[in-house]
C-alpha cells in the first residue's frame, strides 16, 4: 500500500490561492444577492426564492464567486496600490531593493512559507475592505426596501458595525502589509550581514582578541 504524497509547495500555494479568492468573491456575491433582493422588493423575491436555493442557482454561484473574487482582489489591490508604495518606500528606497531582498529571502523555504502566509492575509483583508463596504450597503437598502420594525435603529446598528469592520480589514491590511516590508528587511539584513570576527588563538592556546585600525 503506497503511502500519500506530501503536499509541494507550488500546489500548497495554488490551494491557497484558490481558497483566498473564494473566501473573498462569496462576500462579494452575498453583497450582490442583497442588492438584488432590494431591488426585486419582497413579492419577486419570494417567487424567486425556490429557483436560487437551487442545486444549480448554487454551483453557478461558486464559480460566480471564484471570477468575481478575482476582479475584486485586483480591484483592492488597485485602489491600495499608493499607500502600499508609501509603505513599501519607507523600508526600500527602490524597486530594485526590494526585488533583491524578495530573491534573497526565496533562498530560505521556511520564511518564504511565513511570508506566503503573511501575503494570504493581506490578500483577504484587502478584499474584505471592499465586501464590508458593499455589505454595509445592501443591508441597508434591503432595510429601506421592506417592512420591518424598528427600521432606523437596524439601520443605525447596521451602518455602525459595517463601518467599524470595514475600518478594521483596512487597519489589519495596513499592519500586516508595513510589517511584512519590516520583517522582510530585518530578515535579508540578517541574511546578508558577514559574521563577526572570531578572536584568533596563539600557539600557546591563549586568545588574543583582534584589533582594528
Amino acid at each position: 500500500m503506497s503511502s500519500a504524497q506530501p503536499e509541494t509547495p507550488a500546489l500548497a500555494a495554488a490551494t491557497a490561492m484558490f481558497v483566498e479568492v473564494l473566501v473573498v468573491g462569496i462576500g462579494f456575491v452575498t453583497g450582490l444577492a442583497l442588492l438584488a433582493v432590494a431591488a426585486a422588493g419582497p413579492e419577486t423575491a419570494a417567487k424567486a426564492a425556490p429557483v436560487a436555493g437551487s442545486t444549480p442557482a448554487a454551483g453557478a454561484g461558486l464559480a460566480a464567486a471564484y471570477a468575481l473574487g478575482i476582479l475584486v482582489d485586483r480591484a483592492a489591490d488597485k485602489v491600495l496600490a499608493p499607500i502600499r508604495r508609501r509603505l513599501r518606500q519607507g523600508t526600500f528606497p527602490s524597486d530594485s531593493t526590494y526585488a533583491q531582498a524578495r530573491l534573497t529571502l526565496a533562498t530560505l523555504p521556511s520564511l518564504v512559507a511565513l511570508a506566503d502566509y503573511a501575503r494570504s492575509r493581506m490578500r483577504i483583508c484587502r478584499g474584505w475592505i471592499i465586501n464590508t463596504a458593499l455589505l454595509t450597503l445592501a443591508g441597508d437598502l434591503v432595510l429601506l426596501r421592506y417592512d420591518i420594525g424598528h427600521r432606523a435603529q437596524l439601520m443605525a446598528v447596521t451602518t455602525v458595525v459595517g463601518l467599524a469592520l470595514t475600518a478594521g480589514f483596512y487597519l489589519a491590511w495596513h499592519t500586516i502589509t508595513a510589517t511584512g516590508y519590516t520583517k522582510l528587511a530585518q530578515q535579508t539584513a540578517a541574511l546578508t550581514t558577514p559574521p563577526a570576527a572570531l578572536p584568533q588563538q596563539n600557539q600557546t592556546g591563549t586568545v588574543t582578541p583582534t584589533t582594528s585600525g
